[in-house]
């Protein structure tokens, strides 16, 4: 029965985008309370400050050679390699797989090394606010964890062969398994390796992820085979694809990496501040954004490999318009509600009040680019689909230059007193707080999002032309109204069911997070389906799909 459960096929993009965001709602909080361990051993100070800034460079190759290269051209082409085969494995297609295998394997091994050697000059680059212990210490995390990149490429590779196959139930469990790991270090390896432990959490929580998807991506059909050949075709292939990916996500990550400098210059624990509310604020991203587009890419590569545009473009808007309509309202309630979320996560041990209202004004400022970057994962997937992989270059470019910018721009206005900051300080309400400039970064962050979405919004509609974006604006014109009737519901109720004496307890303040979330949604789901919006019941049709087959025990 297990082997059954576990090599299981979802049957739509709706079930399949529910069955992630199930598993990554559990990941999400094991990621809460992993930061809530965070937080209250070490409170937002120098000791995370270290931990967080170590992460950047081995994030920063996982992302760009893994996340940016291999995720975004392994699926189309090996959607290429098993069209009209049925998903039978020949000599051909075994052959591209391990030679992809094997090529992640010794490339991502070469580049960490490299790096490790040159990690001192790296980290004093990267973090130059640094004192000469701090410094020290990141060095030595930093070079433990680039274990992590080389787990994560191999995985990477069984990831693509499990979403061709529809299984994502295995790989939906993948990030579970990574925060469990980290969970252990912090409880386990940090009393007797101090932060170091943290570091060795990281490594036991990649190699976790990796080994869960070797029996499902055996059961699949892979066989493991010695090939090693730049030149296959199927991997100059990969190499032409990923290219202008790779230099896409690079500067993404050098985004990234710029505003944590920036950080590192500001007053101790801004880094912990900027990446404890960028954590709460990929909460619904992952929750919603994430799995749709993760669930929907293998759709978009089929379709388009077998060059049927109309299914495609009938599959995206609707697809648009589910992630737009549910990722809405939790947007609106996590603003409403960022005080709140920072205490019920963060706010115990170490973590200070001063360090709560900091991170909850940051979180309130990351609010305003949810929606967009939710919608910039499915755009790019859709690119990627049709084998473009340099429209989204030059859009992310701009966009990390507009970030960049802004990063400075705002920190500098932040720093004295005007007009801006003086608004900021009263709509944030951090009067009383000095050196309140962190929360510049989220708002970069924000409005460059926002940027980088009308930017392929444009282009895509001059490369595909219409993708019903009719439908779309009738959708998002109820998504307004809707919301904006759950704001002043969801707003007047966290105002008035906040009873004095409660709300300096974890319960107290769980309950009004509990009411007001409630309500909100209520008011939210009841007025859309008064307006009529269909987006609602898709998932609804989804579901009694799959447990229909399920139930009459079709093949999976």
């Amino acid at each position: 029965m297990w082997k059954r459960i576990l090599n299981s096929k979802s049957k739509t993009v709706a079930f399949s985008a529910f069955l992630l965001a199930v598993s990554s709602l559990f990941s999400r909080i094991l990621g809460l309370l992993r930061d809530r361990l965070l937080a209250s051993k070490f409170g937002a100070g120098a000791e995370l400050d270290m931990y967080f800034a170590a992460f950047r460079i081995p994030d920063f190759v996982y992302t760009v050679l893994i996340i940016g290269g291999v995720t975004a051209a392994f699926l189309p082409v090996l959607s290429k390699y098993f069209n009209g085969k049925d998903g039978e494995w020949d000599e051909e297609t075994t052959e591209f797989v391990n030679n992809l295998l094997n090529s992640i394997l010794v490339i991502v091994s070469l580049v960490c090394f490299v790096l490790a050697v040159f990690t001192p000059w790296i980290v004093r680059l990267t973090v130059p606010g640094f004192s000469g212990s701090q410094r020290e210490i990141t060095i030595i995390i930093t070079r433990i964890m680039f274990l992590s990149p080389i787990l994560f490429g191999m995985s990477a590779v069984f990831s693509g062969i499990l979403q061709y196959f529809d299984k994502f139930l295995i790989y939906s469990l993948c990030p579970i398994l990574y925060n469990l790991g980290i969970i252990i270090g912090i409880l386990f390896f940090v009393p007797y390796f101090g932060v170091y432990g943290l570091a060795y959490g990281v490594i036991l929580g990649a190699f976790l992820y990796f080994v869960i998807q070797i029996p499902p991506t055996i059961h699949s059909g892979f066989k493991y085979r010695w090939f090693f050949d730049f030149t296959h075709p199927g991997i100059i292939s990969i190499f032409k694809l990923t290219i202008p990916r790779i230099i896409g996500t690079a500067t993404e990550q050098i985004n990234w990496i710029i505003l944590t400098a920036i950080a590192s210059l500001l007053t101790s624990g801004s880094i912990a501040i900027f990446t404890f509310s960028n954590n709460l604020f990929y909460f619904p991203i992952g929750l919603i954004g994430i799995s749709f587009a993760v669930s929907s890419f293998p759709v978009f590569s089929k379709y388009l490999a077998n060059g049927q545009k109309k299914e495609f473009l009938e599959n995206f808007s609707l697809t648009f318009r589910q992630v737009l309509y549910l990722i809405t309202p939790v947007a609106i309630l996590l603003f409403i509600l960022r005080a709140q979320t920072v205490r019920l996560v963060l706010g115990s041990g170490q973590f200070d009040w001063r360090d709560t209202r900091l991170t909850a004004a940051s979180l309130g400022v990351f609010c305003l680019g949810i929606v967009a970057i939710s919608l910039v994962s499915l755009i790019t997937k859709a690119f990627y689909a049709f084998h473009d992989t340099k429209t989204p270059l030059i859009v992310s470019v701009f966009t990390v230059a507009s970030s960049v910018f802004f990063g400075f721009f705002f920190v500098f206005l932040m720093g004295f007193s005007n007009i801006f900051s003086n608004f900021m300080a009263d709509f944030l309400i951090l009067r009383d707080i000095r050196n309140i400039e962190v929360i510049a970064l989220p708002l970069a962050i924000a409005l460059s999002s926002i940027i980088q979405m009308a930017l392929l919004l444009i282009f895509l509609y001059k490369r595909v032309g219409d993708f019903h974006i009719k439908e779309i604006l009738k959708s998002f014109e109820k998504i307004v109204i809707a919301s904006i009737l759950m704001f002043v519901v969801a707003y007047f109720v966290r105002q008035f069911s906040g009873v004095p004496e409660f709300m300096q307890t974890f319960l107290g303040v769980l309950l009004q997070v509990a009411l007001t979330g409630i309500i909100g949604l209520g008011v939210y789901i009841v007025s859309t389906l008064l307006l009529k919006s269909h987006e609602i019941g898709t998932f609804w049709d989804s579901i009694k799909k799959q447990i229909k087959k399920e139930s009459l025990g079709m093949p999976t």
